[in-house]
């Protein structure tokens, strides 16, 4: 298993950050590589990325989700294995640092040199960027869902 944490400071409210990264069918507009996220129900997603020119589709199951402060998924099938976190601090009134961290299993070849090479991090560093520079271009999120999914 290997893992990705990056940060990014945003320049938006910390409600609209997090109100926005809930809005998963928008992901495609600022993830490198995702094609498609469809949302199921509350909790499950089903995605579709091509990266490297591998096509992989997954599906995803929130496992823990605080409005305002955390989003935690896994994966529940497919061809990808990961869990991952993000989180939301605020930083004064305007200002929120979203911070992710991505456990994964690299598959394939491609995958597994993408990760020693340091690509992967870089992929993450670079979507966090577009996801900055998504919201602070819009100043207000598109949606919102703000349920709670408690673990367990």
């Amino acid at each position: 298993m290997s893992t990705v944490r990056e940060s990014v400071e945003v320049g938006v409210p910390l409600h609209t950050a997090y109100n926005q990264w809930t809005q998963f069918t928008e992901f495609p507009r600022f993830m490198e590589g995702v094609d498609q996220v469809t949302q199921v129900d509350e909790r499950h997603n089903h995605w579709a990325t091509s990266i490297a020119g591998v096509h992989r589709e997954f599906d995803t199951e929130i496992v823990d989700q605080l409005p305002d402060e955390r989003i935690a998924w896994r994966t529940t099938s497919g061809d990808v294995r990961q869990q991952g976190l993000v989180t939301f601090e605020p930083l004064d009134e305007r200002h929120t640092r979203v911070n992710l961290a991505l456990v994964f299993q690299p598959s394939g070849m491609a995958e597994k040199a993408a990760d020693l090479t340091g690509t992967l991090d870089r992929r993450v560093k670079g979507d966090l960027r577009r996801f900055k520079d998504f919201i602070e271009r819009r100043g207000e999120a598109e949606g919102a869902w703000r349920g709670r999914i408690s673990p367990g």
